[in-house]
């Protein structure tokens, strides 16, 4: 079962001071090719925290330095969320994807998610595969249609040209790692370099690019943490 960490107000200096999520590592897919190669959550003190909420599971507590974690079930977060001030950023999982069995995602769930969303700027990512799955298609659509911002992770610019050209949300692309200027992909869409990157007066509290879901424009990610160049590998 799906084990979730609610933060109130995140420390990290790109995410900024607002609420963030993190979930257990087994709501990753394996299409994501980052898994176990390369993702930034699965290094530093994220990843850390990562092993140790996904080795706890839902409803218990794991220690995480000088304190003690406290985990959330499925009914739990969705709990939290509305407690987040209406209009309000926040991210659904700064480490894992949304909950999922065999690659299908619990589309009952996402209903759950994006009601609990309503009136607030909630936003997340997702490697699950869209471009052969039609469910997952569908739920996604639904998803950005009713209010709450998934956006498909592309591995490269062609991809994300494949992505974006379904319509069912925004698109975001893994750069290589030196990438700091804006690009277009092989059909000529718009890549704009993380502005939290690239910035440093720039946070996702102060952008909110990401939570946009009728952008034109795809948001590129360059591989960064321990395994960068893994990343960009990837990329390329």
């Amino acid at each position: 079962m799906t084990a979730i960490l609610f933060t109130a107000k995140s420390r990290n200096e790109k995410t900024g001071p607002i609420p963030v999520t993190t979930s257990s590592a087994e709501t990753c897919p394996d299409s994501c090719p980052l898994k176990r190669r390369g993702c930034y959550g699965e290094n530093g003190p994220l990843g850390g925290l990562w092993r140790g909420l996904t080795k706890a599971g839902p409803n218990s507590s794991f220690p995480n330095g000088r304190s003690v974690v406290k985990t959330l079930d499925w009914t739990g977060l969705l709990d939290r969320i509305q407690t987040i001030a209406e209009g309000a950023l926040w991210r659904h999982n700064q480490a894992g994807d949304l909950p999922h069995k065999a690659g299908r995602i619990a589309r009952k769930a996402v209903r759950q998610l994006v009601k609990a969303n309503g009136g607030r700027r909630g936003w997340t990512y997702t490697h699950h595969d869209v471009l052969t799955d039609a469910a997952n298609r569908e739920t996604v659509r639904e998803a950005n249609a009713g209010g709450f911002a998934i956006n498909l992770s592309a591995d490269d610019l062609g991809e994300a040209d494949q992505l974006a050209g379904l319509g069912i949300g925004p698109v975001v692309v893994v750069l290589p790692a030196d990438v700091r200027e804006n690009l277009t992909t092989p059909q000529g869409r718009k890549v704009v370099v993380c502005p939290a990157v690239v910035r440093e007066d720039v946070t996702c509290a102060s952008c909110g690019l990401c939570a946009v879901r009728d952008r034109k424009v795809v948001v590129g990610f360059p591989g960064h943490g321990a395994r960068a160049a893994l990343v960009g590998a990837a990329a390329a």
